[in-house]
């Protein structure tokens, strides 16, 4: 059996929504890597994981996110400064919060829909104060969304991406390497 093969008959099963659970939730508070990398190989392997998926990955956003947000608010001299310089820039925080101030509620939807580092949105909004309640509803309305759309997209092309996958595999994860090694080097030169 070929190593993709492998990987996706693993992930097809139901301890793999804990892993997307868990893997989501550290990408809310410093992991580099989108949720949708871990979503694909359930959704791929077998179209009745897309729910449970898409369910995991929305939960452990939304936790991820609450985690972020209190150590914005109540860990931000210890583990929020060394999380933000571990894994971005003070700069780069400062325009979080410059953007967070001018924009609000926009900027929150932004990094929950785009590649935009949520977890510094979330440390900055616990940081400032920003309404927890409003944080996290906004958070979890848009990431779900974002979340849903691609679940709802594997889904409809699961058996495409299934051939594709088993194919390509080494080439697709070499290629994913690639890109998350660029974004890291970028983010951490600019």
């Amino acid at each position: 059996m070929k190593f993709g093969e492998y990987m996706l008959k693993k992930a097809d099963t139901g301890l793999y929504s804990w892993f997307v659970f868990l893997m989501t939730v550290a990408e809310s508070i410093f992991l580099f890597i989108p949720p949708e990398v871990f979503m694909t190989p359930p959704i791929i392997a077998n179209k009745k994981r897309t729910v449970p998926t898409v369910l995991a990955a929305a939960i452990g956003s939304l936790v991820g996110g609450a985690i972020a947000y209190m150590i914005g608010l109540w860990l931000f001299d210890s583990v929020g400064v060394w999380l933000i310089e571990n894994f971005a820039s003070m700069e780069k925080f400062e325009l979080a919060q410059q953007m967070f101030i001018k924009h609000g509620v926009f900027i929150i939807v932004l990094t929950a829909v785009t590649p935009i580092p949520y977890k510094l949105m979330a440390i900055c909004a616990g940081f400032m104060g920003f309404p927890a309640l409003l944080f996290l509803g906004v958070s979890a309305i848009f990431r779900t969304g974002r979340f849903a759309i691609v679940g709802a997209l594997l889904w409809k092309f699961q058996e495409k991406a299934n051939l594709i996958v088993k194919k390509y595999f080494w080439q697709i994860t070499l290629a994913a390497i690639m890109f998350a090694g660029i974004g890291i080097f970028l983010m951490f030169a600019l």
